[in-house]
């Protein structure tokens, strides 16, 4: 929706704010070009670029005041017509019909317990002038991002790295734990760190209050395994899709127009099917992309039978040339503020230039509901290794058969299979991804740079496959996805809404028993049953699992930005040089089995000489 940015230091003069704020949010421009409003008071600064979606007139425009409140909010609260009606009936009256000044009055009323009211995503930072305390807020899935600076009485804030880079604050030192996991692991992101030394980000589903020169960081929400009773399958089938229904009713609220991005995989197909259902007569936009040669994903197939299926829908389908990805591979970089580790930013990117050509704002996207409903391969080897621990001979045999007969496997992957399974048994969450961590991958970090807890992942639950799902969407993949769906629609100032991730929904699949997410070999059972009629026949039947499959590994470094493979080693001196050199010249030799090692390296290495 926006871009926010900040700070509260009484070292700066009254003529240094204005200037530096203004350097701050011109560095995020890109993510709201409708409209720039700035705020001071003492010491504190509030900054804001709007992208007008809710309210679409200049009584939505930030920071927004209410009494002696003042706000800067990047996000949408979907739900905000409710708790409005709530608030109205107490005898709460408002000025405008934008969301933002409904967090206003809920904070009114609630306090730092507003967020507990609502359904969306946001990261915001509001000013209490009179109790003198800056609120900030992340949403509980960490959709909207929130980075700060903090040193003693001095506080930055903004959304993206760029805008903190103008604080007195900032240097460019490394964080080389988050080096070692972005190399290794290929997250980008990871709880509170970042990876500058300097640069925090609040995390998921965290408040931080700052008051008198100090930061106080409490979690208002984390998932329950308890807050719905199981009825069976029937009954979890049907509440499923009504919540699933009114996720996507609320994630439709808007005063410009919504459109999908389409895949053909359950997720996207399923959001666009319950569009349909739910407003038979809309026409809407779906936005694809695809590859069509030798050895890669082109998902036609399955796009096309959706939208056969739903002639309200508009499709529109890109293929990238690789001779245009070196003309905004540099854009790409820059808007992602991090190394890249995997090539599909690149392709997301260039889709969503497509979007904003056809002058949509707002677009859903399906991410999320592979994290908490199992739809990744990892998943099997939990639920199996629950099975296992269980002494449930008969079900693990039944289960692996099944997956063996749907995915065609071969004697050696069935061994793979029940080796991982068993792998899972008698080591816990933290184990496996330290050894992913060391092993998957030739280990490039120097060690005498890393601290011993580069992995610490909590214990959620009994149950494996749900301590694994419940460290897919904080720790492991979810995060890193986020990161990019926000930097690239926001580059080119699109608004991504995930529905899938409304913590109504995930409560709901946490209080599930494990067989409705992965039912024999049926990833995400309890989403293809409650969407069954919506979906059609060859996408609902779909047993792969593709993801957003780009060449980037293979084809473009070896191509077009074959350039990125002239490492210099003097600014990789952190990295076991000989080590890599061997890996490097492996890879020129034609062996992909590092691929993404490498692709990682060199972005690492194109990254570090852009911002070192």
């Amino acid at each position: 929706m926006c871009g926010i940015a900040g700070f509260i230091d009484s070292r700066l003069s009254k003529d240094e704010q204005d200037p530096l704020l203004e350097k701050m949010l011109h560095s995020i421009a890109h993510r709201g070009p409708d409209a720039r409003g700035k705020y001071f008071d003492g010491a504190v600064g509030l900054g804001h670029n709007r992208l007008a979606i809710i309210d679409l007139s200049v009584d939505g425009n930030q920071p927004m005041f209410r009494g002696r409140n003042a706000i800067v909010y990047n996000g949408e609260v979907y739900n905000y017509k409710e708790i409005r009606k709530t608030l109205e009936a107490t005898g709460a009256l408002f000025k405008t019909n934008s969301d933002t000044e409904v967090i206003l009055a809920a904070y009114e009323k609630y306090g730092v317990d507003c967020v507990q009211h609502f359904v969306g995503m946001w990261s915001f930072a509001l000013w209490d002038a009179e109790k003198k305390i800056l609120f900030c807020s992340r949403d509980r899935f960490g959709i909207k991002p929130f980075f700060y600076l903090n040193q003693g009485d001095r506080l930055y804030f903004g959304s993206e790295y760029k805008a903190l880079k103008f604080s007195g604050l900032f240097n460019n030192s490394l964080n080389y734990n988050q080096v070692a996991r972005g190399l290794q692991l290929g997250w980008c992101t990871y709880k509170s760190e970042t990876y500058y030394s300097c640069i925090s980000q609040l995390e998921a589903g965290c408040n931080l209050i700052y008051k008198n020169g100090k930061i106080e960081i409490t979690k208002y929400w984390d998932i329950e395994s308890k807050r719905y009773t199981y009825k069976g399958h029937e009954e979890a089938v049907f509440d499923f899709r009504e919540l699933l229904r009114d996720s996507v009713k609320i994630h439709l609220r808007s005063d410009v127009e919504v459109a999908i991005c389409l895949s053909g995989g359950i997720d996207s197909s399923s959001l666009t099917g319950l569009i349909s259902d739910v407003y038979p007569d809309l026409k809407f936009h779906s936005f694809s992309i695809y590859y069509d040669g030798k050895d890669e994903v082109d998902e036609r197939p399955f796009i096309k039978a959706v939208t056969d299926k739903y002639p309200n829908v508009n499709p529109h389908l890109y293929k990238p040339d690789n001779n245009v990805i070196p003309d905004f591979f540099e854009n790409v970089v820059e808007n992602a503020d991090v190394p890249i580790t995997g090539s599909s930013p690149i392709s997301h990117y260039y889709l969503v230039e497509q979007i904003n050509k056809i002058g949509i704002k707002v677009v859903l996207d399906g991410q999320g509901a592979d994290e908490y409903l199992g739809g990744y391969i990892p998943a099997y080897y939990r639920q199996i290794a629950d099975l296992i621990s269980g002494a449930s001979l008969f079900s693990t045999t039944k289960k692996l058969n099944s997956i063996a007969n749907d995915q065609g496997h071969t004697l050696s992957d069935r061994f793979k299979y029940v080796g991982k399974s068993i792998l899972s048994v008698f080591k816990g969450e933290q184990n496996l991804y330290d050894l992913e961590l060391r092993k998957y991958f030739p280990f490039l970090v120097r060690e005498n740079l890393l601290s011993s807890n580069i992995i610490e992942l909590k214990k959620f639950g009994d149950s494996r496959l749900d301590n694994y799902l419940y460290h897919s969407i904080y720790e492991t993949s979810l995060p890193t996805i986020l990161h990019y769906v926000d930097r690239m629609t926001m580059s080119h100032s699109v608004e991504s809404r995930v529905p899938f991730l409304d913590h109504r929904l995930i409560d709901f699949a946490f209080s599930l028993p494990s067989e409705e997410k992965i039912k024999v070999s049926q990833t995400k059972s309890i989403l293809r049953e409650s969407v069954k009629d919506l979906l059609p026949t060859k996408v609902y039947l779909r047993k792969d699992k593709k993801g957003f499959v780009t060449p980037g590994e293979d084809k473009w470094l070896r191509g077009d930005l074959s350039w990125l493979l002239d490492l210099d080693y003097t600014t990789l001196d952190y990295l076991e040089t000989s080590k890599l050199k061997n890996v490097v010249s492996e890879y020129r030799k034609g062996n992909n089995r590092n691929a993404k090692l490498i692709w990682r390296v060199a972005l690492l290495n194109y990254w570090m000489k852009k911002n070192a």
